[in-house]
């Protein structure tokens, strides 16, 4: 693991499992899951960058976020997170616009 990663979060406020989020942002970027099943699965969104997915627990009602990382730089997660919202937001999601995070 890197020393320093840099984070961008996406908030979405809508219903939906771990699982499915996580399928739906693997479509957006036209790359699949990977760890499913374990406690940090993750979908690459470019080369040094991914994102993960955090869901309420305990049955909390929405939103859940979604943590884009990059282990090189913030502008690359930076970059990631508003290619992501914008694919997200073809697909008719509601995300509220990249912020520092995780």
């Amino acid at each position: 693991m890197p020393d320093q990663l840099h984070a961008v979060t996406l908030v979405v406020n809508m219903p939906i499992t771990k699982i499915d989020a996580l399928d739906a942002i693997a479509f957006a970027a036209d790359g699949g899951v990977e760890g499913a099943g374990t406690t940090r699965p993750r979908v690459w969104l470019a080369p040094h960058a991914w994102a993960e997915v955090e869901i309420p627990k305990f049955a909390d009602p929405p939103p859940f976020a979604i943590d884009v990382y990059s282990d090189v730089s913030g502008e690359i997660a930076w970059a990631q997170a508003r290619r992501l919202a914008a694919a997200l937001d073809r697909f008719g999601w509601s995300v509220s616009p990249p912020r520092s995070g995780a």
